[in-house]
């Protein structure tokens, strides 16, 4: 009763959104072409002449496929940073170079490389992800009191059974943290790859219907995107509660 209590602003927040557009359409006579109603989108999310569930699964593949790319890749980076000064010296002005690039530039390449298909755009999301996943996890295992790295080596503890048992731990947050905001990440970064090159999935029918003035099913596959967004972040939010409950509602 607790979440569900704490989930009822969200829930009046999309009704909000949702009665304000219909009443925006209506009351302004909106055309649909512009605008459509949100009985006419919820309409078009579930209309047979376009193939949802395959275009569906596609981009689902590559958001989770660019969430896990990104994760292993940003987990290994941060920890080679915070292992050595000498490596995270070598590696931070690298990484923010690779940050900085303009990433619908980079799509293109991705095509000539790669050709079409559903691995670019995960190497997209990727992209665009894994830098705050660097940072937070570099962060998270260098953040520590002074106490508690005294205890290690009081202990004599190898630098290796420090990383194990105490940085690492008090790392998780910072990591889930990151988690979070690359959740988001790898759905924008696939669908910049879809718009880019793709012959399925959700971004090409976004691109598709409004070459055709198909506004409805365009924002149906929005809608659709923004699920699978959202299904992602939830379970990314489940496994912060399970691993680190004492920092559950924490974001680093």
């Amino acid at each position: 009763m607790r979440r569900l209590g704490d989930g009822l602003p969200a829930i009046a927040m999309f009704v909000g959104v949702v009665v304000a557009w219909q009443l925006a359409v209506s009351v302004l006579g909106i055309r649909e072409y512009l605008l459509p109603p949100p009985a006419r989108v919820v309409d078009a999310m579930f209309a047979s002449d376009i193939p949802w569930g395959r275009h569906i699964w596609v981009t689902a593949v590559e958001i989770v496929g660019a969430f896990l790319l990104a994760t292993a890749a940003g987990i290994v980076l941060g920890t080679a940073i915070a292992w050595s000064r000498t490596v995270g010296r070598a590696l931070m002005p690298f990484l923010v170079f690779v940050n900085t690039l303009p990433k619908v530039a980079v799509a293109p390449l991705f095509l000539i490389w790669l050709g079409y298909g559903i691995v670019p755009n995960m190497l997209m999301g990727a992209l665009i992800g894994f830098f705050p996943v660097v940072i937070n996890t570099a962060i998270g295992l260098t953040q520590i009191e002074d106490d508690l790295i005294d205890l290690g080596r009081v202990f004599n503890a190898p630098k290796w059974k420090v990383f194990a048992k105490i940085r690492i731990p008090n790392a998780y947050p910072y990591i889930l943290g990151a988690l979070k905001v690359t959740a988001t990440a790898a759905v924008v970064g696939a669908i910049v790859g879809e718009f880019v090159a793709s012959q399925r999935g959700l971004g090409y029918v976004i691109i598709t219907t409004q070459s055709s003035m198909d506004t409805p099913s365009a924002f149906a596959a929005l809608v659709w995107i923004s699920i699978l967004g959202l299904a992602l972040y939830g379970a990314v939010a489940g496994l912060s509660r399970l691993l680190a409950p004492w920092a559950e509602g924490t974001d680093q």
